[in-house]
C-alpha cells in the first residue's frame, strides 16, 4: 500500500522529508526498510547557521549527493530496486528534452531545490506539456499572508485530491526562471536535483 506524502516537522527538514517522500512515492509501505528512513535523517540537515547552530540551515548539496550514492550502494548490496542520479548547474532545467523531464515521464521522482522565499526542496512527481506537478512539504493554511501571496501568484495551481502524489502544479515558465520568487529555480549556479528511479515495477501519475 502506498503512503500519503509527509509534511515537514520543522523549518529545516524539507530536504530530509522530500527524499523520504521520494521513497514513499516509489515504493509500497511494506517494501520500505526502516534503516533507509533512519539513514536519510542521519545524513541530512548537515549544515549550520550563522550562529553555529546545527541543522538550522537545512540540507547541503553534498548531503543530497551522498544520500543518492548511499541508496545506489544499498541497491547493489541488498538488491533494493532503486537508482539515483545527482544533477547540478546547467543540467537542472525542465525543458521538454531535459534529463529531469524525461525522468518524470518515465515514472521517476525528483527532489528539486528551488525557492520559496528561501532555498527549499520539493518532490517532483509528474510533468505535462506546460506544468510540473510536485509535493511541497511546507504546510501552510489559508488565511496566512504567505499562503495567500502564493495562492494568487500567476502560474501556481493548488492540488487537493492527490495526497500520495502532489499538492502543487506550477507552470514550466515560472519554475525555469532565473529569479528567486515562489517556486522558481534561480540562477544555474545554485540549482540541484536528485533523480530517484524505481528499477522494477512502474509508478503511475494521475494528472
Amino acid at each position: 500500500m502506498k503512503n500519503y506524502l509527509n509534511y515537514q516537522s520543522s523549518e529545516y527538514d524539507c530536504g530530509s522529508v522530500s527524499i523520504t517522500n521520494g521513497i514513499r512515492y516509489l515504493f509500497d509501505r511494506e517494501e520500505i526498510s526502516p534503516d533507509i528512513l533512519k539513514c536519510i535523517m542521519l545524513y541530512t540537515m548537515d549544515t549550520y547557521n550563522e550562529q553555529g547552530q546545527p541543522c538550522r540551515h537545512g540540507t547541503s548539496a553534498a548531503a543530497m549527493r551522498f544520500v543518492g550514492s548511499w541508496l545506489n550502494q544499498l541497491a547493489a548490496v541488498r538488491s533494493f530496486p532503486i537508482q539515483t542520479q545527482f544533477l547540478f548547474g546547467n543540467d537542472v532545467t525542465l525543458s521538454p528534452d531535459s534529463e529531469i523531464s524525461q525522468a518524470l515521464l518515465h515514472g521517476a521522482a525528483v527532489v528539486l531545490r528551488l525557492f520559496l522565499e528561501v532555498p527549499h526542496y520539493v518532490l517532483l512527481t509528474g510533468i505535462s506539456r506546460d506544468e510540473v506537478f510536485f509535493f511541497d512539504p511546507y504546510y501552510e493554511e489559508e488565511g496566512t499572508p504567505e499562503f495567500d501571496a502564493e495562492y494568487y501568484a500567476k502560474g501556481i495551481r493548488f492540488i487537493y485530491d492527490q495526497p500520495k502524489c502532489a499538492n502543487r502544479a506550477v507552470s514550466l515558465e515560472r519554475i525555469n526562471r532565473l529569479s528567486h520568487g515562489y517556486y522558481e529555480l534561480g540562477e544555474f549556479s545554485c540549482r540541484e536535483a536528485l533523480l530517484m528511479f524505481r528499477t522494477s515495477g512502474e509508478c503511475e501519475w494521475n494528472a
